[in-house]
């Protein structure tokens, strides 16, 4: 199968690299001709001439560009493949009447992970995306990471748990570093120590069978240090700010 990508920024070049160590064919076309050669030759794909000779040439086009352009790219390209849409806040139904509205569509979210092949990716198709065309699409995504099939109305709740908490994990292991320079460690040592136990607790969490209330009460001993800890960041509000920074996330998306 050959897939095109219209668009070679970040993210798009972050999956590039993911499909194209499976067994597909990649082709690119970016903002121009000079623009998508240099973009191929860095990923070591194909490049095409224009949006219109890759729309007809590829099996299977993604879009990877930003929402704020997708009318102008669309709107000059004649497409009957199937296609599939990176743009946050874009709606199936808003890129049905950019193409055609009998066009299998089917639109995901991957997060910043996908930089290391890692992506938590939602994914969801119209009444046009057959079985085995979204198992196509999956397999497609699964390239970059894990997926995550899921109705387009939780896409919003999707973008603030798996796309915005990144950010938010990278504040909380931020200020556990700044804790420890407090006490005395080099900020580079107290990152270190910080990113390794986040990194195997998540393990921890994902490869077992416990809860994580499980996990926090095998550590937390009666009156024993972790407990103290736990008890006044509840004090503080901790899971309040961290579920209102949720709804923040959430609102914030429905207006794009």
């Amino acid at each position: 199968m050959k897939i095109g990508f219209i668009g070679a920024g970040k993210m798009a070049s972050a999956i590039i690299k993911g499909v194209k160590a499976k067994p597909f064919t990649v082709i690119i076309s970016d903002r121009d001709p000079e623009t998508s050669q240099a973009a191929a030759e860095r990923l070591g794909v194909k490049a095409a001439q224009s949006h219109q000779e890759l729309a007809d040439e590829a099996d299977f086009i993604i879009l990877g560009v930003k929402p704020q352009i997708i009318e102008t790219v669309l709107a000059h390209l004649k497409i009957d493949k199937p296609l599939m849409s990176m743009a946050a806040g874009v709606s199936l139904d808003r890129l049905s009447t950019l193409t055609n509205p009998n066009l299998p569509l089917i639109r995901i979210m991957p997060n910043l992970n996908a930089q290391i092949l890692k992506s938590t990716t939602a994914i969801c198709g119209n009444q046009h995306v057959s079985e085995q065309l979204m198992t196509t699409a999956k397999t497609i995504t699964d390239c970059f990471g894990t997926t995550f099939e899921l109705p387009e109305k939780d896409f919003d709740t999707f973008t603030a748990l798996a796309g915005s908490s990144p950010a938010y994990v990278y504040l909380f292991i931020e200020a556990l570093a700044k804790a420890g320079v407090k006490y005395g460690l080099n900020k580079k040592q107290a990152l270190e120590i910080i990113t390794q136990t986040v990194l195997a607790s998540s393990q921890n969490l994902w490869l077992g069978t416990d809860s994580p209330n499980d996990l926090i009460d095998s550590i937390s001993s009666p009156g024993g240090t972790t407990i103290a800890g736990l008890l006044d960041l509840e004090k503080s509000g901790f899971t309040a700010a961290l579920v209102s920074g949720i709804d923040a996330t959430i609102a914030k998306a429905k207006e794009l």
